[in-house]
């Protein structure tokens, strides 16, 4: 037996050695080395239309039958083989004998008033991962992740506090999108890569994953109805530009200098601002397209006037958008929010040196909205 999950193969009994969930509710708090299971069929993984018509070539079935299946996986959502009427039952008992569909467990939901729905997954190797869903006027955006953990050791970041587990898989991505659109019964009409993890630490799933969730035969959302954000890894950047993709890189600076930068963000030892900025000056003149920045306001760290005029300064030229986040409480950090009336100054400052700035509508607080609390109260027992 194999697995498939979004188009994600992998030996049924190698999973089995591996572990399954207990169903019992156990948390899986233990697994900092978890890996998902060898020996899965293709290559380790079957993550795009092309690699499924390998698969199914494999087994002595006609090339059209993968669009047929990727349609069922990625547009109709389906999670059971005999769901698709349109193929041989002949097909679907091999399929069956085989492979089966797995999608991620609900294991908590908490909905705000606002609107704002939270989830924790559970993945197929026990660990968890957490997806929001948001809705704005323009349509739901959905909020995914893309590693379990982070390691990129940002202070103000809940997600990053146990470290790195281990990558998602293209398909598990995809996974969340469809797990939530089913959930809410409303189409998802735009995605952010800015949940648990950094999306450039798992550069080729997360290519995958654009390939597959704006393919015609799937949910087929627009390039341009998506954004990625970074903390900042130069070469990756300079990787992604090459693509020219339509999408928007969203870079997560919260500084205006080095000081303050690395108090915050481990990354910016590695590549300080001038270094993150002359990649994001490339990226730009590669790709055509602006980028945003990300602001998270932090109470008497990084929200004065001199750092309103050093990062009106850092971007000009460029012009870029700039998001001030007034950051959500997380336990055991150093850090609080500015308070609104200083956002808005900090604002202000930035407009009037001409530079374009909004504030992020706070969503969700009430539901321990900061990207990883969730996953950290399962963990630690408190969920």
């Amino acid at each position: 037996m194999a697995l498939l999950t979004s188009l994600y193969l992998c030996s049924r009994t190698v999973y089995a050695a591996v572990g399954t969930p207990t169903g019992s509710g156990a948390r899986v708090v233990a697994a900092a080395q978890t890996e998902l299971p060898e020996g899965c069929l293709i290559n380790g993984i079957i993550t795009n239309e092309a690699e499924l018509t390998a698969a199914l070539k494999a087994m002595g079935q006609p090339g059209f039958r993968a669009k047929q299946i990727f349609h069922w996986v990625h547009q109709k959502l389906v999670t059971e083989f005999s769901a698709m009427t349109d193929q041989p039952k002949t097909l679907l008992a091999k399929l069956e004998e085989s492979f089966y569909i797995a999608a991620p467990k609900i294991e908590r939901r908490q909905e705000a008033k606002d609107g704002t729905v939270k989830y924790l997954l559970r993945m197929a190797d026990g660990n968890c991962i957490e997806t929001v869903v948001m809705r704005y006027h323009y349509g739901n955006t959905v909020c995914v992740s893309t590693q379990v953990g982070c390691r990129m050791g940002c202070r103000f970041c809940a997600s990053t506090q146990a470290g790195r587990v281990r990558d998602l898989e293209a398909g598990e991505i995809c996974s969340e999108i469809y797990t939530a659109q089913k959930d809410i019964g409303e189409r998802i009409s735009h995605i952010v890569l800015m949940g648990i993890g950094e999306p450039l630490d798992n550069f080729d799933e997360v290519m995958k994953f654009l390939e597959n969730i704006t393919s015609p035969e799937g949910v087929n959302i627009g390039m341009r109805n998506i954004s990625l954000s970074t903390c900042g890894l130069v070469p990756k950047i300079d990787q992604l530009a090459e693509k020219k993709l339509q999408l928007t890189l969203s870079v997560s600076l919260h500084a205006p200098n080095n000081e303050i930068r690395s108090g915050m963000m481990p990354v910016n030892d590695a590549y300080p601002v001038e270094v993150l900025m002359q990649a994001v000056r490339r990226y730009q003149d590669t790709t055509g397209r602006r980028v945003s920045f990300e602001y998270s306001m932090v109470r008497g760290v990084n929200d004065s006037d001199a750092c309103a005029r050093q990062l009106a300064n850092l971007i000009r030229g460029m012009g870029a958008h700039v998001n001030l986040i007034p950051i959500n409480p997380v336990d055991g950090s150093p850090y609080s929010a500015t308070d609104a009336a200083n956002v808005r100054r900090f604002q202000q400052k930035l407009e009037s040196l001409g530079v374009n700035a909004t504030v992020r509508r706070r969503l969700g607080s009430e539901i321990s909205a900061a990207c990883g609390q969730l996953r950290r109260d399962e963990m630690n027992g408190k969920a």
